[in-house]
């Protein structure tokens, strides 16, 4: 009989905490994703588009999250048609980068959260890319129907070791740098 009070206050509990959990599902066609990577010679920016997602909050608190993104959707935005567009853009979703024929998705799963105050929270995640998952920590600043933030992957823990110097020799100005920046803005 004890045993099965215990459980029946379990199942309260979680019942209620499922019930006050909210998962606001993310505009896609409004959320931004773009990146810029950076070489000795320069850098090159563009987007990417996100493909489905969503955020759970408990009242106004953050408890959780993942969104995916379509990698075969990457775009070079500081070239033109003709200035080598086509070609970088290519390159990035071929095997050498993020080989989207055969991954063409990457996803995000929120597995931490510390809340910092102030709609601010400091988010560990797992992201996978090339069906390889690595840890990521980045600060997502929450307001209104907005989620915001800006972070560093390094390609190489994906596997993604093109024209780095940390696994190529006399690469001389042709170093592409590991680790490219994302910001990302969440509409939901």
């Amino acid at each position: 009989m004890k045993n099965l009070k215990t459980i029946a206050i379990a199942l309260l509990v979680a019942v209620s905490t499922i019930a006050t959990a909210q998962t606001k599902k993310i505009n896609v066609t409004k959320s931004t994703v773009n990146w810029v990577g950076k070489k000795v010679t320069g850098s090159h920016e563009g987007t990417v588009t996100i493909k489905e997602g969503s955020l759970i909050f408990k009242g106004k608190k953050l408890k959780g999250g993942t969104f995916t993104v379509d990698l075969s959707t990457i775009t070079v935005t500081d070239l033109k048609a003709g200035q080598g567009k086509e070609k970088l853009e290519g390159h990035l979703k071929a095997d050498d980068f993020f080989g989207t024929e055969k991954y063409p998705t990457s996803k995000l799963v929120f597995k931490t959260i510390a809340d910092k105050g102030n709609g601010t929270y400091t988010v560990t995640a797992d992201l996978t890319i090339k069906d390889v998952t690595s840890p990521v920590t980045f600060d997502l600043v929450v307001k209104a129907n907005a989620a915001t933030t800006t972070f560093k992957i390094d390609r190489t823990k994906f596997g993604i070791k093109f024209k780095s110097k940390n696994f190529f020799e006399n690469l001389g100005d042709n170093v592409i740098n590991d680790d490219f920046d994302v910001t990302v803005n969440l509409v939901f």
